[in-house]
């Protein structure tokens, strides 16, 4: 399903409020405490003590293309960097996840089998995708059949015009509810960068969703072997697409990290569903 501009966050307010916060931000202050303070991922890696991480998570464990909790996310992007990884049809994206959230492991999850879904964010437990894939499709029927009634009804192209429009919105909203009832809620802030810059932000993004400060994983493309396009995709994916405060607060957390103002360039935020 395309996605509408009411699928989206970050109007005109919200940008200008999060570029506000920007100009007082103290970036090497905010690093500088932040570096000092042991996280277990951290002792683990700096092998300060023993330290029990039987209580943490990984969906992407054994994923050849995936940081493991084992190693270091320092470790992981030099083992699998994006700018220098080739893609393949076994690893098309690079992952990470945020070990503190429990979620289904990636072989175990419907959306596995769902087309469109086997690349989204690890499945939560209890979702029902494939029930959100049927209801959606029998939405999506009967507004194709009203909206194709109302382009014969012989009103005003301005009457058409208007109600396939709201025909089209309503759909879209009785889908995400559907899929928020069901327990397919998570949703994705997408990043785009140059190659020349794709490791950085990359380390970035993987070391504060490992440490709990973004959202439920995120996953960046891989060099692709046939896609020319010199900018390359990072999702940072949010646990509800509706909890727009925790959707606002990645975003805030981004803008903090220098993960956006630097490159001056619009982020966009979709649920994360598969196309229906």
């Amino acid at each position: 399903m395309s996605s509408e501009d009411s699928d989206f966050y970050g109007d005109d307010e919200v940008l200008a409020d999060l570029k506000a916060k920007v100009k007082i931000f103290d970036v090497e202050g905010w690093w500088e405490q932040h570096q000092t303070l042991d996280t277990p991922l951290k002792m683990q890696a700096q092998k300060k003590e023993a330290v029990d991480i039987s209580h943490l998570h990984n969906p992407y464990a054994k994923l050849k293309n995936a940081w493991q909790l084992t190693e270091t996310i320092e470790e992981f992007v030099q083992r699998v960097p994006p700018a220098t990884t080739d893609e393949t049809p076994e690893d098309p994206w690079i992952w990470v996840c945020n070990p503190y959230i429990s979620r289904k492991a990636k072989h175990e999850a419907s959306n596995q089998t769902i087309p469109g879904g086997e690349d989204e964010a690890p499945e939560e437990f209890g979702a029902d995708l494939p029930s959100v894939v049927e209801g959606g499709m029998a939405r999506l029927h009967l507004a194709s059949e009203f909206i194709d009634a109302c382009k014969n009804s012989g009103n005003h192209p301005n009457i058409i015009t208007r109600e396939c429009r709201k025909a089209g919105m309503d759909a879209a909203k009785d889908i995400l509810n559907l899929a928020r009832a069901l327990r397919v809620r998570c949703g994705k802030w997408m990043l785009f960068c140059p190659v020349h810059q794709v490791n950085e932000m990359w380390e970035i993004v993987a070391k504060a969703t490992a440490n709990n400060e973004l959202g439920i994983g995120a996953k960046v493309a891989p060099r692709s072997t046939t896609d020319k396009r010199t900018d390359r995709l990072i999702c940072v994916y949010t646990a509800d697409f509706s909890d727009t405060q925790d959707v606002r607060r990645v975003a805030e957390k981004m803008k903090q990290l220098g993960l956006i103002q630097a490159r001056d360039r619009p982020i966009y935020y979709k649920p994360g569903k598969p196309t229906i």
